[in-house]
């Protein structure tokens, strides 16, 4: 039987999305071509000849904060390192005192804290880690960071007089969360993908503004934004929006490429429905990049072969190729895994520290070598942190689900070496929790507390600065538009000058 036009439109059209991820907000295509492209086309097209990139990092399963970041001193008006071994010692789920790698904490009293051994040189390792950063004032850390609707204390979080992040405590609700920043109901785009949706010019780019090289995730989805997913370093630019079915990367040449003339002369015509019009638009976009990084200048540094490094790795590349995308505004998503440490946390953290540490570190040093490190800011999210006390002991001992968590902020730009974060409400005048189950900084109390950290300060706050350096409008109405639980943070910016 004879194929007609629109049969064979969706066969090869359906080959060559499938090479872009651009096709991750596919189900809606008829919304981003009816009135997506009219809220874009309402936006200011002004060129920005500077660059500038957020790329975040996501620990999927909830790191545990509380080994990452440790007191190291033995200060009785905050907590000190007795008051951490106290909970963890028994149960073999404390680190050594002797192992942590000191750091000094202006804001904190200059007290001292320390790292997890794992964040600095190891055995093996290519680089020195990024405990070396934080000296260097290229690393700060924001304390006590989680999922929330308003501020909320102790008391409110037992009687129930603030709304509480719905399903809390879930996995998948608190990444979602973590990704839109909205704790108060189901949201459906991230405030990644917003703030791409707010700041994405009509013209110009060969690529969007926002790629992720963990797959589709809720973090790069936007109302007109349409994410990029591709593969991490494993594969070449060259190939990572290859159209499948022509004999890519390399040139197609006979069938192939009479299949692919044939291919770009059926996606001119038949334009009729709003679906095949919105598809053929994602295709000539993924074309047209696949086009673009054809060629490309590998990155200088070397990048540990691990799936957080290769993932930074090929972000470094996109980077290293931004001139010729004509691209001056890009935000990432990169992902490491295997944090759900309820049983076997300490080898497992070893490791998992390890791989993160070394991948950042190198990536930082690419942007060194590049020439943008002031230009490229990295930062972590998590699902939530992890109980104080420990679930079982000895060699499997592990933590449960908790809430407040501490995150990492790396790049050239960033107000280093220090904490940073809400005061907490008992008037110690520090950022960092009280690590004595069942104190005012614990949702729980009674006979066996478990050290769940009520946050101080909100993704939304957290998120707020990231975006504002990376030029986000700071008009009420954008961003309302972006963060719409921000105003119930008043002085979001007082205590979170981690960023100009």
């Amino acid at each position: 039987m004879k194929e007609t036009r629109r049969d064979f439109l969706k066969k090869t059209g359906g080959c060559a999305l499938g090479m872009a991820g651009l096709a991750t907000q596919m189900h809606h295509l008829g919304m981003v071509s009816a009135f997506a492209q009219k809220a874009i086309d309402a936006q200011a097209d002004t060129p920005d000849t500077t660059y500038q990139a957020l790329v975040l990092l996501f620990w999927a399963g909830g790191n545990d904060g509380n080994n990452m970041i440790i007191p190291n001193h033995n200060d009785s008006s905050v907590s000190n390192y007795a008051n951490y071994a106290a909970v963890r010692q028994a149960s073999g789920l404390a680190i050594d005192q002797a192992t942590l790698l000191p750091i000094a904490v202006p804001r904190i009293n200059n007290l001292s804290y320390g790292f997890h051994p794992a964040l600095g040189p190891i055995t093996g390792g290519i680089n020195n880690g990024i405990h070396e950063l934080f000296g260097m004032g290229k690393l700060a850390i924001v304390t006590n960071v989680g999922n929330l609707v308003r501020p909320m204390t102790k008391t409110q979080y037992q009687n129930g007089s603030v709304q509480k992040p719905y399903q809390l405590f879930s996995h998948s609700d608190q990444v979602a969360q973590a990704q839109t920043s909205i704790s108060n109901q189901q949201a459906f785009t991230g405030w990644g993908g917003r703030v791409s949706d707010r700041m994405t010019p009509v013209s110009g780019p060969l690529i969007p503004m926002i790629t992720s090289i963990a797959g589709a995730q809720l973090f790069t989805a936007g109302q007109t934004t349409l994410p990029l997913a591709i593969a991490d370093s494993g594969t070449s630019l060259a190939g990572v929006l290859a159209p499948a079915g022509y004999g890519f990367p390399t040139p197609p040449s006979g069938v192939n490429l009479a299949r692919f003339n044939a291919l770009n002369a059926l996606r001119t015509q038949d334009l009729s429905s709003e679906y095949i019009r919105a598809a053929s638009h994602v295709t000539d976009l993924a074309i047209q990049a696949n086009n673009a990084l054809q060629t490309f200048q590998e990155v200088t540094v070397t990048f540990p072969n691990t799936s957080i490094g290769r993932q930074l790795k090929q972000i470094a590349r996109l980077i290293k190729k931004r001139n010729d995308l004509s691209i001056s505004r890009q935000v990432f998503y990169c992902q490491i895994g295997g944090f759900d440490t309820h049983t076997n946390e300490i080898p497992g953290h070893t490791t998992l520290f390890g791989q993160f540490s070394q991948a950042m570190r190198a990536f930082y040093d690419e942007m060194i070598v590049q020439g943008i490190s002031n230009d490229v800011t990295t930062f972590s999210l998590s699902d939530f942190g992890r109980t104080m006390t420990p679930s079982g002991s000895g060699a499997t001992v592990g933590s449960d689900h908790a809430w407040g968590n501490h995150m990492f902020v790396m790049g050239g730009s960033v107000a280093g070496g220090d904490f940073y974060g809400s005061l907490r409400p008992d008037g110690t005048g520090t950022y960092f929790p009280n690590l004595t189950p069942g104190s005012a900084d614990d949702t729980d109390s009674g006979t066996t507390p478990r050290g769940r950290w009520i946050p101080t300060t909100s993704v939304d706050q957290y998120a707020s600065v990231l975006a504002r350096w990376f030029g986000l409008p700071q008009d009420p109405g954008t961003l309302a538009a972006v963060f719409p639980n921000l105003t119930n943070f008043p002085g979001s910016f007082s205590q979170l000058g981690f960023l100009p």
